[in-house]
C-alpha cells in the first residue's frame, strides 16, 4: 500500500499537524510507503519522502506523478476557496482512494457551517471523497447535512498520545521557569484572537493573593506575538509570564505533564489535542465550554475572567492524583490505518471482479 498525506507537515505545532505526523509515523513504522506533501510555506522540518511544493501547480504536478493507493487530505480552519479547489482536484486523481479529514471544530457553528446543504459546492466536493473523517460528532452531523452518505463518514477523533521519553529535557528557560514558579499555569495553542490569551494574562494577577509564586507559561506562536509581548511587559506580573513561542512536541508533552493546570480559554474550539494529552497525564484542565469537552474538564464560559479565577482557585487547592505511568494511546491512529486498508481492499476486490475472477475470501 502506498499513501500520500497532504497537509501542514512543517510549521507551528497544532492539532492538524500533530495528527498528520502521527499517521505518517505509524505508516513508516509498519513499513508502508508514505509520501507527505507539505501545504504550508514553512520548509524547515526536513524528513524523508517529504515534498515542499511552492505553488498550486506544483501540488497538482506531484499528485499526478506520485502514484498511490490512498490520498489523505487534511484541512483545518474556515475552508477557503483555495482549499475547496484542492479538495476537488484530489478527487479527480485516477486510480486512488481519497480521504478527507476536516479538523475545524468551530466550523459547524459558523455562518458557513450553518448553511450546510447538499446543493452547495462544498457538499458536491465532500461527496466525491471515498471517505471523510469527522473528528467530532458535530462535524459528523455536518457531513450528513452536506449529503455525504453515512457509510462514507467515519467518526475518528484526531488525537493520539505517546508519552514523552523520560530522558527528554525541557529547553533551559522552560526548566528554569518550572523551578522558579509554583503553581505553573500552562497554555498550549496559537497566538491568535480565538485563543483569548489576554484573558490568561489578566487572571494571573488576580490569583496572586492566594498563590504568590504562580507563573504562566504560554506555548505557541502566531500573529499576536508582538502585541502579547507588550501586554506582558505592562502586566504587574510580567516577570512571571513566559512567552515560549513554538516548542518541540516532546518538550511540550513534558511541560503538560509537569504543569499544575492546563488552560484552554478559546472563543471557539474543537476537540483540542492538548486537552486530551493533559487529561491523559492527569493534569487538570480548565477550558472554555464548547459543548464537546471530554469528561474531567473544568468548563467556563467564553471570556469570563471571574469564572476563570474561581475555577483556578478551586482546581489549584485540590489534591491531584496523577497516574504513575501513562501508556501510549494510539487507537485512533490505528482506526485511520484500518480505514486505509479497507478502502484498498474494496478497490482490489472490484478490480478482481471486473476481471471475471471470484473475489478473495
Amino acid at each position: 500500500m502506498k499513501v500520500i498525506e497532504l497537509g501542514p507537515y512543517s510549521g507551528p505545532h497544532g492539532g492538524v499537524r500533530t495528527n498528520l505526523l502521527a499517521i505518517r509515523r505509524a505508516l513508516i513504522d509498519r513499513g508502508i510507503s508514505c509520501t507527505t506533501i507539505n501545504l504550508t510555506h514553512f520548509t524547515d522540518a526536513g524528513g524523508e519522502d517529504v515534498e515542499y511544493p511552492r505553488n498550486a501547480l506544483e501540488v497538482v504536478s506531484l499528485l499526478l506523478r506520485r502514484r498511490c493507493d490512498v490520498m489523505h487530505l487534511h484541512l483545518g480552519g474556515m475552508l477557503t476557496r483555495r482549499e475547496l479547489v484542492l479538495a476537488a482536484v484530489c478527487t479527480l486523481i485516477p486510480r486512488c482512494k481519497t480521504v478527507l479529514t476536516f479538523h475545524s471544530g468551530g466550523y459547524p457553528h459558523c455562518a458557513q457551517g450553518k448553511r450546510a446543504h447538499p446543493w452547495t459546492l462544498r457538499g458536491a466536493i465532500f461527496r466525491r471523497f471515498d471517505a471523510v473523517i469527522a473528528v467530532n460528532a458535530a462535524l459528523e452531523r455536518l457531513f450528513k447535512e452536506f449529503g455525504v452518505l453515512p457509510a462514507r463518514i467515519h467518526l475518528i477523533p484526531p488525537y493520539s498520545v505517546v508519552p514523552p521519553c523520560s530522558a527528554a529535557e525541557l529547553p533551559r528557560r522552560l526548566e528554569h521557569f518550572f523551578q522558579q514558579h509554583s503553581p505553573v499555569l500552562l497554555s498550549v495553542g496559537q497566538l491568535e484572537p480565538e485563543y483569548d490569551v489576554p484573558l490568561q494574562i489578566g487572571v494571573l494577577s488576580r490569583i496572586r493573593g492566594r498563590f504568590p509564586n504562580a507563573g504562566l507559561m504560554i506555548v505557541g506562536d502566531g500573529s499576536l506575538r508582538e502585541a502579547l509581548a507588550r501586554d506582558i511587559q505592562q502586566s504587574p506580573c510580567g516577570q512571571d509570564i513566559l512567552l515560549c513561542g513554538d516548542v518541540e512536541h516532546a518538550a511540550t508533552l513534558q511541560a503538560i505533564r509537569r504543569a499544575d493546570v492546563l488552560l484552554r480559554t478559546t472563543r471557539y474550539d474543537g476537540d483540542s489535542i492538548a486537552v486530551r494529552e493533559a487529561l491523559h497525564f492527569g493534569t487538570p484542565v480548565i477550558a472554555t465550554d464548547n459543548g464537546m469537552r471530554p469528561a474531567g474538564v473544568h468548563s467556563i464560559a467564553v471570556s469570563d475572567a471571574a469564572e476563570l479565577r474561581a475555577s483556578l482557585e478551586t482546581v489549584l487547592l485540590q489534591p491531584v492524583s496523577r497516574p504513575p505511568t501513562a501508556a501510549a494511546d494510539d487507537r485512533h491512529i490505528q482506526a485511520v490505518l484500518a480505514l486505509y486498508r479497507s478502502l484498498v481492499s474494496s478497490q482490489e476486490d472490484r478490480s478482481v471482479a471486473r476481471a471475471g475472477v471470484s473475489p478473495r475470501t
